[in-house]
């Protein structure tokens, strides 16, 4: 009897950590099932997800995407609007750029806001569907060999010292090769245009478009220009403290304008496919830049958008500004996308996050391309926004002399 009471004690016992085991089992895959659930607080109106796929033109899909958004915000029809109209004339734009700059200018498809404004006030706009840019036989946007082309042909005038009549001509005759070319009148609901008058038919004033960033190496309240190399331009950019920087975008979605973004999604916490970007903090709970540099970085061998960050909310890294500025000056804030926001969000614990429009096309997640970027990957990955300037609240357009 002693002994078989002795032997279920001691298998009872064996059975205790089993259980425990079995409940922590239990709790963590309940945490992994709960996931982030998202509630829309502001949602906005947009157009629908494109793709730009195979080409660093998100600059243009972005900031294509938010006119769209303030045409319908104008009480205007929905439009699609051409990006590829705008990619070709910048294309021209910068060979001329490159050979001024004797050839150290900035060829790569990649650009800024400003840019699209720029061709949009010289060039005019055409709707999508009479210049898709797609004049190489597929469906999808591709401008690997398009680049390899615009790259060999831009060093013989720089050789040669001269952008003669023939290199022009050969330029255009690369892009219309590969984009189409260009209309120099269409026919849109019946009624005869040209890109100009198409863009003033919009009622799309450039002037109305702020460039706002939030960094400490130029004074606030002063315009200072962004050392990344898709400003090849050269643009000027409002400069605010960062609570300023947020309370803008917060102004605006409130007051109905959505909100043109740049800056970096190459960090880890940056997930498209599981429709989410944070910043976690560290276990041990430190903070300040070195140790945000490290959480910033991605572990060797990992992709960008490989999420290591928590099935779940949890804490966030407490963004300063010093800590922004620490990413950008050692670069683990990169200049890498761009992106519509178009309204805000919160999470089962409240925590606020901004619905962010993807130019990646509709199937490389679950929410259709649009994904939810924290306030706080928002405080240290933004590189620049651009608003309407009625989207800024009075007190600091006054600051900033608007």
């Amino acid at each position: 009897m002693k002994i078989r009471l002795f032997i279920a004690a001691i298998i009872a016992c064996a059975m205790l950590p089993l259980s425990a085991q079995k409940k922590d089992t239990a709790a963590q895959k309940s945490k992994v099932e709960e996931g982030y659930k998202f509630t829309p607080v502001v949602d906005l109106k947009a157009t629908s997800v494109k793709n730009q796929s195979a080409t660093g033109t998100c600059w243009c899909f972005a900031t294509t995407s938010f006119i769209e958004s303030e045409l319908l915000r104008m009480g205007k029809e929905e439009y699609d609007l051409s990006e590829m109209y705008v990619v070709r004339q910048n294309y021209v734009d910068r060979l001329k750029d490159n050979y001024l700059r004797r050839g150290k200018g900035n060829l790569g498809p990649g650009s800024l806001s400003h840019d699209w404004m720029r061709v949009f006030s010289e060039y005019g706009i055409v709707p999508d569907e009479v210049y898709p840019g797609l004049n190489y036989g597929t469906t999808t946007h591709n401008h690997s060999e398009l680049q390899a082309f615009i790259d060999a042909v831009a060093e013989i005038p720089v050789k040669r010292k001269n952008e003669s009549k023939q290199y022009e001509e050969i330029v255009n005759a690369i892009l219309d090769t590969y984009l189409g070319v260009y209309p120099d009148t269409f026919i849109y609901n019946g009624i005869t245009y040209t890109p100009a008058t198409f863009a003033t038919s919009l009622k799309i004033n450039p002037d109305d478009y702020i460039q706002v960033t939030s960094f400490t190496h130029f004074p606030f309240y002063t315009q200072g220009i962004l050392e990344v190399p898709d400003n090849w331009a050269m643009e000027r950019f409002y400069n605010v403290p960062l609570d300023e920087l947020i309370e803008i975008m917060d102004y605006s979605f409130n007051n109905g304008y959505t909100v043109n973004w740049d800056g970096d999604v190459s960090e880890s916490g940056f997930s498209h496919k599981n429709g989410y970007a944070v910043l976690p903090l560290l276990p041990s709970g430190e903070r300040g830049p070195a140790t945000d540099r490290a959480r910033f970085e991605r572990a060797p061998g990992q992709s960008p958008g490989t999420p290591e960050s928590p099935p779940s909310p949890g804490p966030e890294i407490n963004v300063t500004q010093k800590i922004r500025q620490a990413g950008y000056e050692s670069f683990t804030t990169t200049d890498d996308h761009l992106m519509h926001l178009t309204g805000v969000v919160k999470d089962q614990n409240g925590t606020k996050y901004y619905k962010t429009k993807n130019s990646w096309g509709t199937d490389r997640n679950v929410f259709g391309g649009y994904l939810n970027m924290s306030e706080s990957y928002v405080r240290a990955k933004t590189l620049f926004i651009m608003v309407h300037k009625d989207a800024i609240p009075q007190a600091i357009r006054t600051k900033l002399g608007l």
